[in-house]
C-alpha cells in the first residue's frame, strides 16, 4: 500500500487588522522623519516650500494608498505586487522589480538601518558611541535576531512590529505636542537655494528625500496571503495606515520648524536631538537616540517580515531558484528566502554603508519607477473609471515625474544613475538565466 501523498505547507492567515495596519505604518515610519526634514528644508529654500514638499509627498502617498488598496483587494496573495506587475506588464517587469528589491533595495536598507539602530542604541544606553568593531558586531547581532524572529513564525515578526509602531507614533505625536506648547522659534530669512529658484522642478527635487520617508506602504501588499479576510482587511489597513502616517509626518515637520525655525532645521545635523534639546537640554541626546533606535529596529524587522514574500512569489512563478518557493513545514514561513535576504544584508553590512544619502536617492528612483508602473497596471488591468484614472493615473505620473526630476540635482544624479544601472544589470540577469523559467514550482 502506497504512502499517502503529503500536502505541501501553505500560507497561514493569522494577521488581523491591527497587525496589517502596523505593517503599513511601521514600514513607512523609520529613521527618515528624524533626519530628512533638514534635507527637504535645504533643497526647498523656505519653510513654506518645505512644508509644501511634505504635503505633496503626503498626496503621493495617499494616491498610492488608494491605488494599492484596490490592488490589495484584487490580489490578496503573497508577494501580491509581483502578480500585479506580471499580469499587467509581463514576467520580465515583475522579475526586475523583485530582483532589485532582493539584491539592492532591501539589503542596502537593512545594512544602513542596522548601523543606525546600533549607533543610537549605544548612545541611549551609555551616552557614548561604540568602537567600530563593537558597532559591527552588535549590528550583525540585530540582523541575526530579526532573522530568527521572522523565521520562527509570522506572529513573532508581527509582535515586534506592533510594539515598535506604537512607540514611534507616540514619540512623534509627543514632539508635536511639545511644539504646540512652546513659544515659536524666531524665523530668519530663508537661505538661498538653487532649488527654490527652479520652480516646479525644484519642488520635486525637495520631494525626493520626503518620498524616502513616505515609502513603504507597498510592503503590506506582499503579506496578502497571511492576513485574515484579506480582500477587506488589506485595503483598509493600507488606507488607514497611510492616513495615520501623513498626519503624523505633517505634524512632525511643523513641529521641527516651530521649535527650531527654518534656519535651525536647514542647518541641522542632529535635527530631532536639537528640537527636543530646546525643551530638555540635558536629556535630549539620549531620549532621541532611544526613540530612533526603537523606530529603526521596527523598520529593520519589517524588511524580513515582508520582503521574503516577494522573493517567494518570484520563485513560485518559476523566475527564481525553486528552493526559495518553499515554505517551512513547521513555521509556515519562507525560511529560505528569509535566510537569503539575511546573507545579502550581512554582505552589504560587511562591505560598508557610509553613503546614506546615495542610498536614499537610489531607493527612491527605483521605487518611484516601479510604483509608477504599478499604478498604471491598475488601469491596464481594467480599472478605467474616471475615479481610477484620476487616482492611479495621478499617482503614476507623480512617481514617474520624481524619476525625471531626480536628474535636476547634481547631488542626486549619480545615485539615480547608479539605480538605473542596477536595473540594467537585472535585465541582463533575467535575459541570461531566468527568462525561460527555472522550475515548475507553480503558485
Amino acid at each position: 500500500m502506497s504512502a499517502p501523498e503529503q500536502t505541501p505547507p501553505a500560507w497561514r492567515r493569522t494577521l488581523g487588522a491591527f497587525d496589517a495596519t502596523a505593517v503599513v505604518v511601521g514600514a513607512i515610519i523609520g529613521v527618515g522623519i528624524f533626519f530628512t526634514p533638514a534635507d527637504v528644508a535645504r533643497l526647498a529654500g523656505s519653510e513654506g516650500r518645505a512644508l509644501a514638499a511634505w504635503a505633496l509627498g503626503g498626496l503621493v502617498a495617499l494616491l498610492g494608498a488608494f491605488t494599492f488598496a484596490e490592488l490589495g483587494r484584487r490580489y490578496p496573495r503573497a508577494g501580491g505586487q509581483y502578480d500585479v506587475l506580471r499580469e499587467a506588464w509581463g514576467r520580465g517587469a515583475a522579475f526586475l522589480y523583485s530582483f532589485c528589491v532582493l539584491t539592492a533595495i532591501l539589503p542596502g536598507s537593512v545594512a544602513v538601518i542596522a548601523r543606525i539602530t546600533t549607533a543610537n542604541l549605544a548612545v541611549a544606553v551609555t551616552g557614548e558611541a561604540l568602537a567600530p568593531g563593537a558597532e559591527m558586531a552588535l549590528s550583525l547581532g540585530l540582523v541575526i535576531a530579526v532573522i530568527v524572529a521572522n523565521g520562527a513564525g509570522v506572529r513573532f515578526g508581527a509582535g515586534i512590529q506592533n510594539f515598535t509602531v506604537v512607540v514611534k507614533v507616540a514619540v512623534l505625536l509627543a514632539l508635536a505636542a511639545l511644539a504646540a506648547v512652546m513659544p515659536r522659534a524666531a524665523l530668519p530669512a530663508a537661505l538661498p537655494s538653487p532649488a527654490a529658484e527652479a520652480g516646479l522642478p525644484g519642488l520635486f527635487v525637495a520631494l525626493i528625500p520626503a518620498l524616502f520617508s513616505y515609502g513603504g506602504w507597498q510592503q503590506a501588499l506582499w503579506m496578502g496571503a497571511e492576513i485574515k479576510d484579506a480582500e477587506r482587511t488589506l485595503p483598509r489597513a493600507i488606507l488607514s495606515g497611510v492616513f495615520v502616517v501623513v498626519a503624523v509626518y505633517l505634524a512632525a515637520a511643523w513641529a521641527f520648524f516651530s521649535l527650531l525655525g527654518y534656519d535651525g532645521v536647514a542647518s541641522s545635523h542632529a535635527l530631532a536631538a536639537e528640537a527636543v534639546g530646546r525643551v530638555w537640554p540635558g536629556l535630549a541626546d539620549r531620549a532621541v537616540a532611544a526613540a530612533v533606535a526603537v523606530s529603526a529596529f521596527g523598520v529593520l524587522n519589517v524588511q524580513f517580515l515582508t520582503g521574503p514574500r516577494l522573493t517567494w512569489a518570484m520563485a513560485a512563478d518559476g523566475r527564481f531558484f525553486a528552493p526559495f518557493a518553499r515554505l517551512h513545514a513547521g513555521t509556515g514561513t519562507p525560511l529560505a528566502a528569509i535566510l537569503l535576504l539575511g546573507v545579502l544584508s550581512v554582505l552589504v553590512l560587511a562591505v560598508g554603508t557610509d553613503a546614506v544619502g546615495a542610498l536614499t536617492a537610489w531607493v527612491v528612483v527605483l521605487d518611484a519607477l516601479f510604483f509608477g508602473l504599478t499604478g498604471l497596471a491598475l488601469l491596464r488591468l481594467g480599472a478605467r473609471s474616471p475615479k481610477w484614472i484620476a487616482l492611479a493615473g495621478g499617482f503614476a505620473l507623480l512617481e514617474l515625474a520624481c524619476v525625471v526630476f531626480s536628474f535636476f540635482d547634481p547631488a542626486v544624479q549619480g545615485s539615480a544613475l547608479a539605480g538605473l544601472s542596477w536595473l540594467a544589470v537585472a535585465t541582463g540577469v533575467y535575459l541570461w538565466r531566468f527568462r525561460g523559467g527555472v522550475s515548475a514550482a507553480g503558485r
